[in-house]
């Protein structure tokens, strides 16, 4: 579905954005969300300078309302909505879209919402839109990284490839053992390439092949080279290629890397270790963050191709399974280790280090650095709700319901990361035998989602007791 400009409105509609643009103009935010909503996007969802001119009003209103106020709003009326939002999601994205915009008017901030919106718009091909609420909800939650990617996807699909790039290489640098990330980034990479190169000069009717690529077979080869995931044969033929190249160029480090990476594909492993390697050790290679990633992500794939082969019907299946699943977290540790003694500040390997600590039941180690970690804006929260984990694991109780009390104070909204500060609560409320002060933070999550966890059945199971 094609995106409008208020200039391709028809001649009312264009009338009514002037009166909603005149009323935002005089902080008559009721007035102007009343108008967009109402009386354009209902009638030309697809107008994107109106929905950012709503979105302005929505934020107008809620900062005008004040703190008190702007909490209410988070929970007045939402629940319905996204209810409904969520039921149409598939059946009729636009119909989700109204309704998670309901849920905007009054509470501009609900991350919820925004992300029922971008998937909804996404699914009518209305990437402009998406960016919007995805943009938003990046912005309440930066280290969730569904939404990043998701963003960094729907600004490719806008042409904003730049940006997207630069999105992605921020997520994977902290998040530098995902492959599904490295794949992405290498997808946006390569269509900033094409863009570069010259090929939407040529959707658009200008230039012409010859201009690109020298012939057909070469415009075939590149087009096959940079697909993230290549065919058994194109791997197996480009493999061929690189290696009788590499004879005649031996200090092609590209070539090195690519060899790399078309071996973690084929699942040779140690092959592509062996590449990676070479790079290491070559003269002058110096420091490269973005190959220790290749390696690292190589590394954890090598162990999950493994247990991946284990026979599940084994009499020592699970001792099998846990001893490689416990290697897995070594190494990570080790990696990671390395990573924070070679860039000590940076605070987000910190946040890292300590999650895995604490995977690894190393809890002192975990409390030390998740409490530096507190002091990237980025990783605050999600350091807290470990460090409250930590604590209760070592029935420190009432430290731990600080902690995500303290935590609580600083979030905004009912978001995911809300509601499982609120479960993590009850948990330790549970484990204290504080049965009441429990069941009211389960509610909390219960009234506005039903489906999160397992609240349903706690909150069922009490009142089925009583």
């Amino acid at each position: 579905m094609a995106e409008k400009n208020v200039n391709e409105l028809s001649h009312d509609l264009k009338a009514w954005f002037r009166k909603g643009s005149e009323a935002l103009q005089r902080d008559n935010f009721d007035y102007a969300i009343d108008i967009f909503y109402n009386q354009i996007l209902v009638k030309e969802p697809t107008c994107v300078e109106c929905r950012e001119a709503l979105r302005r009003a929505q934020a107008g209103k809620a900062g005008k309302a004040g703190g008190f106020f702007k909490k209410a709003m988070s929970f007045a009326g939402a629940s319905p909505q996204l209810t409904k939002a969520r039921l149409a999601l598939n059946r009729n994205p636009l119909e989700a879209i109204a309704c998670a915009e309901q849920v905007l008017n009054s509470d501009p901030q609900n991350s919820t919402a925004h992300k029922i919106l971008a998937e909804a718009a996404l699914a009518v091909e209305m990437p402009r839109t998406a960016v919007l609420s995805l943009t938003a909800a990046a912005q309440a939650a930066p280290d969730d990284k569904a939404v990043v990617s998701q963003l960094a996807t729907a600004l490719a699909k806008t042409g904003e490839i730049n940006r997207a790039e630069r999105i992605l290489s921020d997520l994977c640098r902290a998040h530098p053992t995902d492959g599904e990330l490295s794949k992405q980034l290498k997808n946006i990479s390569a269509l900033k390439t094409l863009s570069e190169g010259g090929y939407e000069k040529l959707a658009e009717g200008g230039g012409s092949y010859r201009d690109i690529l020298k012939n057909k077979e070469e415009a075939v080869s590149l087009e096959q080279e940079k697909r993230a995931e290549k065919s058994e044969d194109v791997a197996t033929r480009l493999i061929g290629e690189y290696e009788a190249r590499l004879v005649n160029e031996p200090d092609n480090l590209k070539l090195l890397r690519d060899l790399g990476e078309l071996y973690t594909q084929k699942q040779d492993f140690d092959r592509a270790l062996g590449y990676y390697d070479r790079i290491k050790a070559a003269p002058g290679s110096g420091a490269d963050s973005a190959l220790d990633r290749n390696i690292a992500t190589t590394v954890l794939r090598k162990f999950d191709w493994q247990i991946a082969q284990l026979d599940a019907a084994a009499s020592d299946y699970t001792e099998r399974v846990a001893q490689l699943q416990a290697e897995r977290l070594a190494y990570q540790l080790t990696e990671c280790r390395q990573r924070a003694e070679h860039f000590p500040t940076d605070l987000a390997i910190r946040f890292e280090l300590g999650s895995l600590y604490l995977q690894a039941g190393k809890v002192t180690e975990a409390i030390q650095e998740l409490q530096k970690a507190q002091n990237n804006p980025h990783k605050r929260i999600a350091a807290m709700s470990l460090l409250a984990q930590c604590f209760a694991r070592r029935n420190m109780n009432e430290s731990a319901v600080r902690m995500i009390q303290n935590a609580l104070k600083e979030k905004v909204g009912l978001d995911d990361e809300k509601k499982e500060l609120i479960y993590q609560l009850a948990c330790v409320f549970e484990k204290m035998g504080q049965k009441q002060e429990a069941l009211e933070q389960l509610t909390v999550i219960y009234e506005s989602d039903i489906g999160y966890r397992d609240v349903a059945a706690k909150v069922d199971a009490y009142y089925a007791g009583q």
